[in-house]
């Protein structure tokens, strides 16, 4: 009722605007809201948005995490539970939450029984994940990134079908659906990665939507993209690739992009010595297109750290150090959410033989016990409590506050 209840208010939405110096004021039905038209600010305000952000309230959020040297988790939501956990995560550590769809979770969200042809299920899988964060935001007080996880060449019509939403609503809201996006091209040749990016940044800077690339490959396997036998020589980005990044889309976009470097890090857990991390690799990039461009900041590129499940809590801290301000967990929430469960089915096994009949007697009924609402909500506690291990990992606690 919610989504019905939402769309209905989105098609008879109007829009009127008006420019001032450096920002578009938009006003859709009385309120108010920023829109980029260029994301150069250093400088993070004193206070951060509640609530959904994009554009300039997004860019704000960003240059806080790097001014105060923390960096925000984002989830893979493959149901409404995890985007519950994720928020009631947020509003406890009182700092700002990702919330990102795969296409594989997207396409879950829809309902697996829907025919994902030309990638139309997780096109709606996502943006009815989308419009029950937007709903559900700004109760939990805490500034969240709606953004869409690895899209590679084959999944560009996902991608597409993502931007026509978001052109939609920004012709009745004067702000994108999402806050980003990402692509991820890094199995193409550097040139066409670069001109697709191109492309697609050029489109979405007309709707204020931010653009999260990939230079190198993040190694394992998730949401079906297997890369376990990449070349070792592939995870890892070199300065000049990255810079390569930086003078094809700053002229498009400037500071309105991200991008996912590859410093060794993989997808998935696995057992210590396995995955090789070489962070420096980040903070020689920095210092790279600071020297390169004349900069006046140390950390002139918003760096994402993908496969961040598993790692080291020296490991992150490092990384956020050289300009991580997004770091991607997968799979870690994913154990988390099945360990409530299990936990949960351990305590009450003797509760949940059948609907009748319990340690307390042949006839009492069982229903509170296998109710999904118990079993869920106990994965949802898990995940919650796995979300604020992230949140210090990342040194983000209480970054509401700063």
């Amino acid at each position: 009722m919610a989504c019905a209840t939402m769309m209905k208010a989105i098609a008879g939405a109007t829009t009127t605007t008006t420019t001032t110096r450096t920002t578009t004021r938009t006003t859709t039905r009385g309120r108010a809201s920023r829109c980029v038209t260029r994301a150069s600010a250093t400088t993070a305000p004193a206070t951060l948005k509640r609530g959904v952000v994009t554009g300039q309230d997004m860019i704000d959020v960003l240059n806080h995490a790097r001014e105060h040297g923390y960096a925000i988790p984002a989830v893979n939501c493959t149901m409404s539970p995890v985007i519950n956990a994720c928020l009631e995560a947020a509003k406890k550590a009182n700092a700002p939450m990702i919330v990102q769809f795969s296409n594989g979770g997207g396409h879950f969200m829809a309902g697996k029984g829907l025919d994902n042809k030309d990638q139309q299920a997780a096109v709606r899988g996502c943006v009815a994940g989308a419009l029950m964060v937007r709903e559900l935001a700004d109760a939990y007080g805490v500034p969240v990134i709606l953004h869409t996880d690895h899209c590679a060449k084959n999944l560009l019509p996902w991608f597409d079908g993502l931007l026509e939403a978001n052109e939609k609503y920004f012709a009745q809201h004067g702000e994108p659906l999402f806050s980003s996006h990402m692509l991820d091209l890094s199995e193409e040749p550097i040139e066409e990665n670069l001109e697709i990016c191109k492309e697609y940044l050029t489109r979405m800077k007309k709707i204020n939507c931010f653009l999260e690339m990939e230079i190198g490959i993040t190694g394992g396997e998730e949401d079906g993209v297997d890369n376990s036998d990449v070349a070792p020589e592939d995870l890892y980005s070199k300065p000049e690739e990255i810079y390569q990044v930086y003078e094809a889309l700053q002229p498009i976009a400037p500071d309105f992009y991200s991008i996912a470097a590859a410093f060794g890090n993989v997808h998935g857990v696995y057992s210590p010595g396995n995955v090789k991390l070489t962070p420096k690799i980040l903070k020689n990039a920095q210092a790279y297109v600071k020297d390169k461009t004349g900069s006046a900041s140390d950390k002139p590129i918003y760096f994402v750290f993908h496969g961040g499940s598993g790692s080291s809590p020296e490991e992150i801290a490092e990384a956020v150090s050289y300009g991580v301000i997004k770091m991607n967990i997968d799979t870690d929430t994913q154990w988390s959410f099945w360990e409530g469960t299990r936990a949960y089915e351990a305590k009450n096994h003797a509760y949940l033989q059948g609907q009748i009949g319990n340690p307390e007697g042949e006839q009492k009924p069982n229903k509170k016990y296998y109710d999904p609402r118990a079993w869920v909500r106990a994965s949802e506690q898990a995940t919650v409590d796995r979300l604020l291990g992230a949140y210090k990992d990342l040194g983000a606690i209480g970054a509401c506050a700063k």
